[in-house]
């Protein structure tokens, strides 16, 4: 229960790593706002509020507390309205799960200027403004004597981190969001925020044809190293008060795996102190080149 009463929102909820992140948040005592619009795997589709409700009734019939919500947090109204869902419904919102996603998975030279705009609204833009509205309920809260020990986890990938081929628009959606994180972790601290990001591997319905393709299925008994529920201990951990020393990390997370990734720093430099002649940058990036890690390759290159 080590999360026993805190008010807990999580976007896109209604199915894969979000329901799981709903009803484990639950199973350790949180009350939880479930946001899902039940469109498609690739954003279409009519939006039903099915999803949603059936989380919230499986958090219910765990004994839990849960509200459903039907906002789009990629827009404005919605993402104002579902924090204020969240302070109306439970009086105070302790932890932001931005999770909300789809693909729009295409090659570069053939992937169309909508297909790149929906992808960076949902996932971006999605990111951005819940954490906005959040930000400003819990600076108001620190500002009126009630300091908040609050937390935010966004939601990356190992297409962000790596890159992966076919996923331009996921890939820079995804990268933006650690962009994202790292400044809201300097700038939210203050108020008593920490903000970390994850990158999980898991079968969902945005991935299960990659996984069908490429890897077999558990056999019974076997350990289900793909299942969305194995990412979730970390991110309840994230949301609790025992992670109260830890912001501005990207965890990527897999299986049993936890792995602390470690993005850009600065490496190997020469300072010539004195503008630099075209030729002569040639060796000398060379040689710190040689004097540097090799990147990891993209996914699928």
């Amino acid at each position: 229960m080590i999360c026993k009463d805190r008010v807990v929102i999580v976007t896109g909820a209604g199915r894969g790593l979000g329901r799981a992140h709903a009803l484990e948040f639950a199973r350790q005592g949180a009350k939880v706002v479930v946001n899902d619009l039940g469109v498609s795997r690739d954003g279409a589709g009519e939006q039903t509020e099915g999803p949603a409700a059936e989380v919230v009734a499986e958090i219910r019939a765990l004994g839990g507390e849960a509200v459903a919500s039907p906002h789009d947090i990629a827009t404005d109204d919605g993402a104002k309205a579902l924090i204020q869902l969240a302070v109306d419904t439970f009086g105070r919102l302790d932890v932001l799960v931005n999770n909300a996603g789809f693909l729009r998975d295409r090659m570069l030279i053939n992937l169309g200027e909508d297909e790149w705009d929906a992808v960076m609204r949902v996932h971006l833009k999605g990111h951005f403004l819940p954490l906005k509205y959040a930000g400003q309920h819990w600076r108001a809260e620190s500002k009126a004597g009630r300091q908040p020990d609050a937390r935010i986890i966004n939601t990356s990938s190992g297409a962000g981190l790596l890159g992966s081929v076919g996923q331009g628009n996921y890939s820079a959606a995804k990268a933006g969001i650690v962009g994202l994180t790292l400044v809201a972790s300097a700038e939210l601290g203050r108020y008593g925020v920490t903000v970390n990001a994850i990158a999980p591997a898991a079968r969902t319905r945005m991935t299960e044809e990659v996984f069908a393709a490429t890897m077999a299925a558990p056999g019974e008994g076997e350990f289900d190293a793909m299942a969305p529920e194995n990412v979730s201990p970390t991110v309840v951990w994230l949301g609790s008060p025992l992670s109260a020393d830890v912001t501005g990390r990207v965890f990527e997370l897999e299986g049993g795996k936890i792995v602390i990734m470690e993005g850009f720093r600065h490496g190997a430099s020469v300072d010539k102190g004195e503008r630099w002649d075209p030729a002569d940058v040639d060796p000398v990036v060379r040689d710190l080149l040689a004097k540097s890690a090799t990147p990891e390759p993209v996914y699928g290159a």
